[in-house]
């Protein structure tokens, strides 16, 4: 077990996107991660329910990883029925062997500005070491305004990362517009091989 850093990306994935991507290797490169956990996650407890099938998100989470050295899609929050709580897969994840100083969940710099109203919040820090990336108008530095005590509890790691969002994705494709470049190579080919986003209505909104 010595030597294991592990990334944690978790997400609804509908569908991941470079910005994603960009998190999880700025992470990778910063902290020297032996592995990343790309975990799409079952049922959003913050969201709305997800545009396409957890089979569809699975599956191009499993696409955006392939060819990428010790990167994993992960189906541990697909394997239960539960609402996905970061707080209750990690736990999951010390079941199985892993320790608190092994876990390094990543997160957007906007996404830990929440932290506060995440579940089991504070103890959750008692779980993983979290790491928080800057993105598109909102660099790390803007959390040392806005949580100047909670910091401290966070690796931050200014980083570029593309700007890009599901949501915008979504609209593009429902828009009959291109998404070259926004998603990895093999997900675009996913999305067009199976016509998914593009007859949405009412359904573009709720996760980046």
């Amino acid at each position: 077990m010595n030597g294991r850093r592990i990334g944690i990306l978790g997400g609804t994935f509908d569908p991941i996107h470079c910005g994603h991507v960009d998190v999880a290797r700025a992470a990778e490169e910063a902290l020297g991660l032996t592995g990343v956990f790309i975990v799409t996650s079952n049922v959003p407890p913050h969201r709305g329910t997800p545009a396409v099938s957890s089979y569809h998100r699975f599956a191009m989470v499993a696409l955006a990883v392939a060819g990428r050295t010790h990167w994993y899609a992960s189906d541990i929050e697909l394997k239960s029925s539960e609402a996905s709580y970061t707080s209750t897969t990690l736990r999951r994840l010390h079941a199985d062997g892993y320790s608190r100083d092994e876990l390094f969940f990543l997160t957007g710099a906007d996404a830990f500005a929440e932290i506060e109203t995440w579940r089991d919040y504070p103890a959750i820090f008692d779980l993983a070491q979290f790491v928080a990336v800057s993105r598109p108008g909102f660099p790390v530095g803007e959390l040392r305004r806005r949580l100047p005590s909670l910091v401290d509890r966070a690796i931050l790691i200014d980083a570029p990362t593309a700007d890009v969002s599901s949501t915008g994705i979504r609209r593009r494709i429902a828009a009959g517009e291109s998404i070259a470049g926004l998603v990895p190579p093999a997900v675009r080919q996913h999305i067009e091989q199976h016509g998914l986003y593009a007859t949405m209505s009412g359904r573009l909104h709720g996760e980046d």
